[in-house]
């Protein structure tokens, strides 16, 4: 199919504002997803018999546990909050397509 000369795909689907909130967004729940990983690793490390990574904040078994499962809390929020704001970046206002032609990107 040929196109005219004066065809501009641009303006089929007009720029809306930027989305930096989304992603300014994604990266705090990504530094969240991060910080739980680390909590994980330190009461797992207490679990499995290392040193205490956290001085006296985890001396005890039952503080290791707790520890860890904060740990394992803070990265799924973090993770479940991420692919949200994820979602909510890439969602297109403009044209209205049937989802099945759309590329899956997500």
């Amino acid at each position: 199919m040929k196109l005219s000369d004066g065809f501009d795909a641009r303006r089929l689907r007009p720029r809306g504002p930027g989305n930096w909130r989304w992603r300014l967004a994604a990266a705090l729940s990504a530094l969240l997803a991060s910080f739980g990983v680390l909590l994980a690793m330190a009461g797992a490390a207490t679990l499995l018999g290392r040193p205490p990574a956290l001085g006296p904040l985890n001396d005890s078994t039952g503080a290791a546990i707790v520890l860890f499962l904060f740990g394992l809390l803070f990265l799924w929020i973090g993770v479940l909050a991420w692919r949200l704001c994820r979602r909510w970046s890439r969602r297109r206002s403009g044209l209205s397509m049937s989802p099945h032609l759309m590329k899956k990107r997500d």
